[in-house]
């Protein structure tokens, strides 16, 4: 009998795992309806939120901020991805606290380029100095490994270029967690983790997937996570077309990547098990804010766990540099566990 195949087993077997039955119907049903300029948004959103659409680029060394001794390295994401980044032992001398950093989409370990023009200040103009931070630590008396996750920066490019917000990027984190514990001097340093946003999103779900790796972790600073829903529908209702969510995440599935409904780290969020700080803009006109953040915050299975509201902006780029220019609250976290 020669094989027959049918919309109920497309939608049924096929796209059950990923959109499902009801979230695909609704998507065929909008692409009826909706107009050619409202479909050309909806895909431009959708493309914005799985592919970034540059590469920022390492802007600054440590030297820029007074650490003139630092060591290029480089090493492999758990599936072997190549990864670019710097070791700055501490300024103060000989140390055996080590803080392993990362950072947001769409930047690099250095931090972000708006100032430069386009086309990096189509999504902001600021400029985000992430050495800065670095160069605090440093004075505070810990060593930094900081590194560009995949896709960014000067490290490899993977999975078609495609941004999973942290559900490709877990793998970068192992990636870095392996080249610790496996390096003979920083493996027998105290170790804590310092990832944003994408970054955080990815920490959480290594620590899920391979919790073992993390035993030697004391602490994770973790500004500025989010669930890629939350950011899109505020994107879509700027532009006039949030109700069309649901083919949002079928263009997404359609370029090959995460639907904005998988890229949220609330399901590996119970796994961060270790003093957590999260920081997050209160009033930020990107995202759903309390809500968005309360709800992954709650979920954080450690028992010593502070959220912090960052006020007086709307602006989600201005907290990327909330502690560079304040950071007693950064320093005070990990003096707290790592002494």
């Amino acid at each position: 009998m020669p094989f027959e195949k049918t919309l109920d087993y497309q939608v049924d077997h096929t796209l059950a795992g990923r959109l499902g039955k009801e979230i695909y119907e609704k998507a065929i049903e909008q692409q009826k309806i909706i107009s050619e300029q409202d479909y050309a948004t909806i895909k431009f959103l959708g493309e914005r939120a799985i592919r970034p659409p540059f590469r920022t680029p390492v802007h600054k060394t440590p030297a820029d901020h007074g650490m003139h001794v630092w060591e290029d390295i480089y090493f492999p994401s758990s599936d072997g991805i190549p990864l670019e980044g710097w070791y700055i032992p501490s300024v103060k001398g000989e140390s055996d606290k080590l803080i392993i950093i990362n950072h947001p989409l769409p930047m690099s370990r250095s931090g972000f380029t708006g100032h430069f023009g386009e086309p990096f200040s189509s999504v902001d103009d600021l400029e985000i100095d992430f050495v800065i931070e670095m160069k605090h630590l440093s004075d505070a008396g810990y060593n930094i490994l900081a590194y560009d996750l995949r896709n960014h920066g000067n490290s490899g490019t993977a999975n078609n270029n495609i941004c999973g917000i942290g559900r490709y990027e877990w793998r970068d984190v192992v990636g870095a967690q392996n080249y610790v514990n496996n390096h003979p001097e920083l493996s027998k340093m105290k170790v804590a983790l310092y990832n944003r946003c994408t970054g955080g999103n990815a920490a959480y779900e290594a620590m899920y997937k391979h919790p073992e790796l993390f035993e030697n972790i004391v602490c994770f600073f973790g500004p500025m996570t989010l669930c890629m829903t939350a950011m899109m529908k505020k994107f879509a209702g700027y532009a006039g077309v949030g109700q069309y969510m649901e083919l949002m995440a079928f263009e997404q599935l359609k370029l090959g990547g995460f639907t904005h409904y998988e890229m949220d780290p609330k399901p590996f969020a119970p796994a961060v098990k270790i003093p957590y700080f999260m920081a997050e803009v209160l009033d930020d006109a990107w995202t759903d804010n309390p809500n968005d953040a309360q709800a992954i915050f709650d979920l954080i299975g450690s028992a010593e766990k502070e959220l912090f509201w960052i006020e007086g902006t709307n602006r989600r780029f201005d907290a990327y540099n909330y502690f560079g220019q304040y950071p007693e609250k950064m320093i005070a976290f990990f003096d707290k566990y790592m002494k």
